[in-house]
């Protein structure tokens, strides 16, 4: 793959990242709650499903997943429910915080939220199998082109996700008593958010 195919894939890439999304907002949300540290799993989560994504794509699921349309619409709709399941969750954490009964979340519980808030989008197989073919060369071996495309995507994922929860960690640990509940709170609003851009994208034509 030539030098100027790669960076303009990492131009599109970027591009294509620059709106939040429900991983982005889920990555707040816990890494404003949980810290970093802990929060860092779910990027992990959302980074697996992604692999996942890819590799169906790349094996040619692409069009099975994209034929069966009732599918798709069961699989976000779930993936809307658990993300609410989880703000009022949050919400109410808040509460128990107030307490002091609260707990931090499990690294395996934040890393199943961002594996199931990213595989809810089953369209991201779709999305891949559409924008991969753009800069492979056919004249080139498939696989090794493929390779470098997949883990391109996932490093620059992962910087973003990186940075947003970074972000919320920062301002999560300068904040104390009542206006640190309150943050827990955004925290659940952004997890509904998150639900509602999902819920967008199972009826948006095209999403």
């Amino acid at each position: 793959m030539g030098f100027d195919i790669w960076i303009t894939y990492v131009a599109t890439v970027l591009l294509l990242m620059s709106t939040p999304g429900p991983s982005q907002l889920l990555m707040l949300s816990n890494c404003a709650v949980n810290g970093l540290g802990r929060g860092i799993f779910t990027a992990a989560g959302d980074l697996t499903a992604n692999f996942l994504q890819m590799l169906a794509a790349g094996l040619g699921l692409a069009a099975l997943i994209a034929a069966s349309g009732s599918a798709l619409t069961v699989i976000k709709w779930l993936g809307v429910a658990y993300l609410i399941f989880l703000s009022v969750r949050t919400i109410l954490r808040a509460e128990r915080k107030a307490m002091q009964i609260a707990a931090l979340a499990s690294r395996k519980s934040l890393w199943l939220q961002g594996f199931i808030t990213s595989a809810a989008n089953p369209k991201a197989v779709v999305f891949f199998a559409a924008l991969f073919p753009l800069f492979i060369d056919s004249a080139l071996p498939f696989w090794s082109q493929f390779a470098i495309l997949s883990a391109t995507y996932l490093i620059l994922d992962a910087m973003f996700l990186t940075v947003y929860g970074g972000s919320a960690s920062w301002l999560a640990k300068r904040l104390k008593g009542p206006a640190r509940l309150w943050l827990d709170r955004i925290g659940g609003s952004f997890m509904i958010a998150a639900a509602i851009l999902l819920g967008l994208k199972s009826i948006r034509p095209g999403s």
